[in-house]
């Protein structure tokens, strides 16, 4: 039984306990910003639940855990403790056929495109979208020309009208977009910038590894074991990302003209990592070892 996150049919896990089936559980992430920052009282006591939830799966039920990431096993661990059970690490996968850096694409030739993609930045999420914000106006700066930061996700009214850019920035709001999109985007733009903090294994970001879309990104989360020194670059964020400070933006821009300078060079590296690391292939490979022994 693959228990994908929590689930709250709790009968089931204990039918299968009982007749000796193995119970494998798939964890990425937990919640944290609720104890951070308000986000309204029944978003916290769902964010609670959700993770006491996946905890006591965790501890109680399952035979192995796989994590989306190092850095998500090392989160779980340090945060409700190691466990004398198995455990493996199995990156997120990408179809290296659907997203590649050959394709339909509109690169525009006479400014930078900066692309976003989240789920959505509500919830906690608002610093998230700030940063980037931040990081758009200060590359324009750097590079002395334009820069268009396209956001793609749930970004509310009120806060697209609380955001302001420089005179050298813009902001291009794509809200929620089909997924079948997203290739033809990531090949459109000149660099990504993973706006969630402590995020366990984005596919925004092995997605755009595939595509030959640079990352430029703080070092928060999983992001400096995916981007890797191929991928990009990642950087400190300079504050205690933990407590939702903002972070240097300094070090951000001077790696995206770094890499900007060098794009080619990083969109061959990066195509190239996302192929060894990232592949579907891998992916279920990884999982049908842990299923069935295969």
């Amino acid at each position: 039984m693959l228990v994908i996150g929590g689930t709250s049919r709790i009968g089931d896990l204990l039918y299968a306990a009982q007749k000796g089936i193995r119970i494998v559980q798939r964890l990425d992430g937990m919640n944290w910003l609720h104890r951070r920052q308000p986000t309204g009282l029944r978003h916290f006591l769902r964010s609670e639940r959700m993770n006491f939830q996946l905890s006591f799966i965790r501890r109680f039920f399952a035979d192995m855990v796989v994590y989306q990431s190092g850095f998500t096993r090392d989160w779980w661990n340090t945060s409700y403790g190691s466990l004398k059970k198995p455990s493996t690490v199995i990156h997120n996968g990408v179809d290296l056929d659907t997203f590649r850096p050959d394709g339909k694409s509109d690169l525009p030739k006479d400014f930078i495109r900066l692309l976003v993609v989240e789920g959505s930045f509500k919830g906690g999420h608002e610093r998230d979208l700030f940063n980037a914000v931040e990081a758009a106006s200060l590359i324009s700066k750097k590079i002395n020309g334009k820069v268009e930061l396209m956001v793609v996700g749930n970004a509310p009214q009120e806060m697209r009208e609380n955001v302001s850019f420089s005179h050298q920035a813009s902001v291009r709001w794509m809200g929620l977009i089909p997924h079948e999109e997203i290739p033809a985007l990531d090949r459109s733009a000149h660099l990504l910038f993973p706006a969630e903090i402590n995020a366990a294994c984005p596919n925004a970001v092995v997605e755009a590894l595939a595509s030959g879309l640079p990352v430029v990104s703080y070092a928060t989360g999983s992001l400096p074991e995916l981007v890797g020194e191929e991928g990009g670059e990642v950087v400190p964020y300079g504050a205690d990302y933990w407590k939702l400070e903002a972070p240097d933006t300094g070090p951000l821009a001077d790696a995206a003209v770094r890499v900007l300078l060098k794009r080619e060079k990083y969109r061959m590296s990066a195509r190239a990592r996302a192929k060894r690391l990232f592949s579907l292939e891998k992916m279920v490979g990884e999982y049908k070892k842990v299923l069935l022994g295969e």
